[in-house]
Order: C-alpha cells, then sequence, then structure tokens
C-alpha cells in the first residue's frame, strides 16, 4: 500500500509552512519544511542557508538567465546537483512514510510516484504583505516588494524544473485562498480530504 502524502506549495506569506504543520500534527504524520534541508545538508554537504535559498528560489526571477547561471563546462550547476538531491530526498520520504511536504516542487517530484494530494495556498497581496509584517518582523514600507520579488524567484524555479507554471490551477488538486478562508479552515478541509 501506497504511503498518502500531502504537498504544499505556496506563496510568500500566504501561510501554507504553517498550513502544512498543523495539518501534519492534526493527521498525525511528520510534516517536512524546514527538516528537509538538513536531510538534503547531510546528503550534499552544502549549507543549510544556502539549501534554504537554492532548494527553492531560482537565482534570478528570470527563467532565461536561471539557464545559463553558474553552469560548469559540462552544463551543470550547483543548483542542479541540489535538484537531484532533493528530489531523492522527497522520494524516500514518501516511500518510507505518509507525510505533508512543503514546497521544494514536491507536487511535481511525486505526481507519478506516491498517492499525493497536491496543494496550493495562496492569497491576495494586502493579507500577505500583513501576515508577513507580523510573522517575519518586515518593515511596513515595502513587504509587497518582497512578496513580488520572492513569488517571481519561486515561479521561475519551479518553470526551470518542471517546465510548469507555478500556482496555474491545473497544476494542483486543490487551491485553497488563506485569506479568505483563514489558516484554521485551510486546515480543516485539508485533514478532510486526508
Amino acid at each position: 500500500m501506497r504511503n498518502r502524502i500531502i504537498t504544499i506549495s505556496r506563496e510568500f506569506g500566504s501561510g501554507g509552512r504553517t498550513i502544512g504543520r498543523e495539518t501534519a500534527a492534526k493527521l498525525g504524520i511528520p510534516c517536512y519544511d524546514h527538516e528537509l534541508i538538513d536531510k538534503i545538508a547531510e546528503k550534499t554537504g552544502f549549507a543549510k542557508g544556502y539549501i534554504a535559498e537554492r532548494g527553492e528560489y531560482a537565482a534570478s526571477s528570470s527563467w532565461l538567465a536561471n539557464a545559463f547561471a553558474d553552469r560548469d563546462y559540462n552544463g551543470r550547476s550547483n543548483q542542479d546537483y541540489l535538484w537531484n538531491m532533493q528530489r531523492q530526498v522527497i522520494l524516500e520520504l514518501a516511500e518510507k512514510e505518509s507525510c505533508v511536504i512543503v514546497g521544494r516542487c514536491a507536487d511535481y517530484i511525486l505526481r507519478d510516484t506516491a498517492d499525493c494530494l497536491t496543494v496550493f495556498i495562496h492569497a491576495d497581496k494586502a493579507k500577505r504583505a500583513e501576515r508577513i509584517v507580523k510573522q517575519y518582523g518586515e518593515r511596513d514600507d515595502a513587504p509587497e516588494k518582497r512578496l513580488k520579488e520572492k513569488d517571481k524567484r519561486r515561479a521561475a524555479y519551479y518553470q526551470f524544473y518542471t517546465d510548469l507554471k507555478w500556482g496555474a490551477v491545473e497544476n494542483y488538486h486543490v487551491a485553497l485562498d488563506s485569506g479568505v478562508l483563514g489558516i484554521e479552515k485551510c486546515v480543516e478541509i485539508l485533514t478532510s480530504l486526508y
């Protein structure tokens, strides 16, 4: 019998990480987010900060710039190596146990190999800006700029490694607006779908 996995892709500031953690806690299964970074660091020897930044975000918000960035004479980059190790870790976790996996293209990686519920969490910019000011101590004067840059880099990374459009509804089973529904209702919906 296959393990049941929930993957959560999310806009920056939408509360996707919190929704993932709370859903996993209610279901009594592990949630992998920062824990993925630890596992990938063990496998690769890369610093955790590098993995946190480059394991989900493209170096540039331009897909084309990323196609040529940091390549060696064989056309490979550290980010490509990191992608392969990240993919391997995600596949191993899905094989080992039911869990929630936040980000890192897990929806794409597990699309053909796991019993997987793929979720995209989003919210309008005003709600997300308000959340990052509260949660992360962002300054009140320019959180929208940070939201835009983070989301553009996530989208570029996702497109580069999956050849799909990040956030496009047809790539997910469920899309939830956490700004309208709230964190608790999103968790309730996901646990009911599990």
